[in-house]
């Protein structure tokens, strides 16, 4: 019996926005000034544009299951099962950088100097992480809608709020801390190191992709899901701009914080304009937002890791859903390692180091993953060119190859820089730094492979 599809376009639009654009996003924006003009817009044509464009393709065309579908079909199942467990465990690195931007930004709601307490963000992380867990145990529905609410009130108040704080503090004659200049403007390319934060700009534009696994789910699917796809695009790249230089403009640059930049310019523009009571109502707003954004993360990729159960890549204790269709095993195994994880913040000495390196991890993995997938696009033209595809990049095959190499440029050059330390963070020795995110790429990549290599025939589910 097909199960009824719930979604619609603004549903896909709203999780996509709820799940990549948030203010968490925007202190790192906010390191560059004015001159994150240029490198969103590279970071647009060599990354977002066309990560938008193929993702859209590919998921009208194979709607079924997303990334894991699309690589296997074009370059085999190994390589599919790679390309789907990169964009789980890059998400699973991920998890704990967005759970102490939660821990951190509730705490202004209730005692702002708890931010600073180890004990308190690791008690509100994990508490935050398992509650949100099980409550993808209730499907997709529920899913669906609480992703939709959080864009409206918990992600897309608090960045329209901080644009329009901002605006008036640069009109109304308060200190701005960026020049406004075409000079301000170009980047200072003098050292590779300066441009380091820039993996952490493709990571803050990454996740188009994650709303395919939920194209089945989505009433009409070929006209809905790339209207879908380029609405968001367009709201996240706008509110990217003017949420980042909001920040820049209100926050002194050697005083922005990665996890808590955002709230720090609320509590700035608060202190400015007379409204100390406004900083824990917005705390909560973005907070309940977060939330939104975590849960939809939460159980996207999952759903696409179970992909691969299906065809007997993973082991059957894998294999178990509930009722309403959710991989519970896997989310919960995805929960303990989420655990595990978020003990570093225990014992790294310095909150904005153990954040960055945890990003610049995912962030190298997860462009991985879109290295393969722009592959997939091309190969796909050529290995299934009569497949009806409802959204098709112009141009044809020419489209499409300039297309995807531009993203493959992008992605490139997204894990080359994330292994050199920024020179806007202390990050200590350099060689601890190297030796952590070579090893940790070298294990999470070759793991899959021994997965897969393990296969036995009883661990395809039969239908």
């Amino acid at each position: 019996m097909s199960k009824k599809r719930t979604l619609t376009g603004w549903m896909i639009a709203l999780m996509n926005l709820c799940a990549i654009s948030n203010i968490k996003n925007f202190p790192l924006l906010a390191e560059y000034g004015l001159s994150i003009l240029v490198f969103l817009a590279l970071s647009a044509v060599f990354f977002f544009i066309p990560a938008s464009l193929v993702s859209s393709e590919l998921a009208s065309g194979w709607p079924e299951r997303g990334v894991y579908t699309w690589v296997k079909d074009a370059l085999g199942p190994r390589l599919g099962f790679l390309a789907i467990w990169l964009q789980w465990i890059e998400n699973v690195i991920w998890y704990p950088t967005i759970l102490s931007f939660i821990a951190t930004t509730f705490a202004y709601i209730i005692d702002p100097n708890l931010a600073n307490n180890k004990l308190y963000v690791m008690s509100a992380i994990l508490i935050t992480f398992w509650s949100v867990t099980f409550i993808n145990f209730l499907g997709m529905r529920v899913s669906g809608w609480i992703s939709t609410i959080t864009a409206l009130f918990g992600t897309i108040v608090p960045i329209l709020l901080i644009i329009a704080l901002g605006l008036i503090w640069i009109f109304t004659g308060h200190p701005i801390q960026i020049t406004f200049s075409w000079d301000a403007m170009l980047p200072s390319l003098t050292s590779i190191n300066q441009l380091v934060l820039l993996s952490g700009v493709l990571l803050g534009l990454g996740g188009m992709e994650m709303s395919a696994v939920h194209a089945k789910d989505v009433r009409n699917p070929q006209r809905d899901y790339p209207f879908g796809i380029f609405l968001s695009a367009a709201l996240i790249l706008l509110f990217s701009v003017f949420g980042a230089l909001a920040i820049a403009a209100v926050v002194p640059n050697e005083q922005i914080q990665l996890a808590s930049g955002g709230m720090e310019a609320f509590r700035y523009l608060f202190q400015a304009f007379h409204m100390p009571w406004g900083l824990p109502l917005i705390a909560a707003v973005t907070t309940f937002g977060a939330l939104g954004m975590m849960s939809t993360w939460i159980v996207g990729p999952s759903r696409g890791l179970y992909a691969t159960a299906e065809h007997g890549d993973l082991p059957p204790i894998f294999h178990r859903t509930n009722a309403q269709g959710m991989p519970v095993n896997i989310l919960i195994t995805q929960a303990l390692i989420v655990t595990a994880l978020s003990l570093v913040f225990l014992f790294m000495p310095s909150v904005n180091s153990s954040y960055w390196v945890l990003v610049a991890l995912s962030a190298l993995l997860y462009m991985l993953m879109y290295i393969l997938m722009f592959i997939t696009g091309i190969v796909m033209r050529y290995k299934y060119p009569n497949v009806e595809r409802p959204y098709k990049i112009p141009y044809g095959n020419i489209g499409m190859w300039i297309t995807s190499i531009c993203g493959i440029t992008g992605a490139s050059f997204g894990v080359i820089i994330s292994y050199f330390p920024p020179s806007q963070i202390e990050t200590g020795a350099l060689i601890i730094l190297e030796s952590f995110l070579i090893g940790a790429t070298l294990i999470f990549c070759i793991a899959p492979l021994l997965i897969y290599a393990a296969r036995k025939p009883h661990w395809r589910i039969h239908k």
